[in-house]
């Protein structure tokens, strides 16, 4: 009898090991093997958000398949204390193990602002107030021309002041290796006068093979004493960098005394009118060479230069060509347009498509 009782109970023991084993492996299963998610999933960690609630809403957006054995993985493999704050993407089929281990390294959703060449201080201010990731007010526009145009990486809930800091510091960095290297005997005086220079030519031209000849163009004229003449300095004069002007210079204003205004002063303005990109500072530092001191659109997106004002108006007068052409061929399409709108029949409704009437600028140095 108590032979059989030892045997039944050695058999239940077995039983039950199996049993335990099975479900160790099936825990095991669960927390190692792949996950269900089949898209990777943008998933946020808010801060001081305990281990159940990011196992509860981790389970409803379908990354792991079961809650409670997601927080027992993290209490016995010591991964519950460190879960942090902030933005993770999680992989497709990533396992529970996999999830953790990522929440307690932190954060790695990566997020990204560009700031374009060209954007004036507070432009870039209004850019970065655009963001809703970032924190922090910016109390002061800073300084034109020292923030760095290029794309910025940054975590959810970054101070905006922090990412203005590593824009100008980044800038300075720029400004200081061109300054050092600058090409011999240019009229410029300071790193100040090379990165106005540099902001001029970036407004100027959005072609990059241009910007050391439009650079040479201003430095033969500072050489000279000619005034540079270029429209981009009389706006900002008007604007203060804020915003766009939106219509075209009015001779009033081309003739007003201001500072920005190098259409009525010689020299360079009092300083930059943008943020220039690395690229339109080196141009200012290495000015291509020649005797060009002109330059007027050509119709292409580029500039026609000359050396001479007798060449240089024979390439204005070929810019009003394709000005004067450009203009017809808008008012043949307008009226075309208007011809089509009125042989629609009057029951049916609808509103005759527009044309954009192109406004060209000619920069007149």
């Amino acid at each position: 009898m108590m032979r059989h009782v030892a045997a039944n109970a050695l058999t239940l023991l077995i039983l039950a090991l199996v049993l335990l084993f099975g479900v160790v492996t099936w825990v095991k299963s669960q927390v190692n093997g792949r996950g269900p998610l089949q898209a990777p999933l943008e998933f946020q960690v808010e801060r001081g958000e305990g281990l159940g609630r990011v196992a509860d809403r981790l389970a409803e957006a379908g990354a792991i398949s079961n809650a409670g054995i997601f927080r027992i993985a993290a209490r016995y493999g010591e991964l519950d204390a460190g879960i942090r704050f902030g933005d993770y993407s999680i992989p497709a089929g990533a396992s529970m193990r996999e999830i953790l281990e990522l929440l307690n390294r932190g954060g790695n959703l990566v997020r990204q602002v560009v700031v374009p060449e060209g954007l004036t201080s507070w432009q870039v201010v209004e850019l970065l107030k655009g963001r809703p990731e970032l924190a922090g007010e910016v109390a002061e526009v800073p300084a034109e021309g020292t923030l760095a145009p290029a794309g910025y990486d940054f975590q959810r809930g970054e101070d905006r002041n922090a990412l203005i800091a590593r824009m100008e510091a980044r800038q300075q960095e720029i400004l200081a290796a061109a300054w050092a290297g600058r090409a011999p005997d240019l009229p410029l005086a300071s790193p100040e006068e090379l990165l106005t220079l540099a902001s001029i030519v970036e407004k100027e031209t959005g072609v990059a093979e241009e910007r050391a000849r439009v650079a040479r163009v201003f430095v033969n004229r500072l050489e000279r004493g000619m005034r540079l003449q270029t429209d981009p300095t009389v706006i900002y004069g008007i604007t203060r960098g804020e915003g766009v002007l939106g219509r075209g210079l009015r001779a009033s204003e081309l003739a007003a005394a201001t500072p920005y205004n190098t259409y009525a002063r010689a020299g360079l303005p009092p300083g930059p009118i943008a943020n220039p990109g690395a690229a339109a500072i080196e141009a200012a530092a290495h000015p291509a060479a020649g005797e060009e001191l002109y330059f007027v659109a050509d119709g292409t997106g580029g500039h026609a230069f000359a050396a001479t004002l007798e060449e240089h108006n024979r390439n204005v007068a070929a810019w009003r060509r394709i000005e004067a052409q450009r203009a017809a061929e808008a008012r043949a399409a307008e009226e075309a347009a208007a011809a089509a709108a009125e042989r629609v029949p009057a029951e049916v409704e609808g509103t005759p498509g527009q044309v954009e009437r192109p406004m060209p600028r000619v920069p007149e140095p």
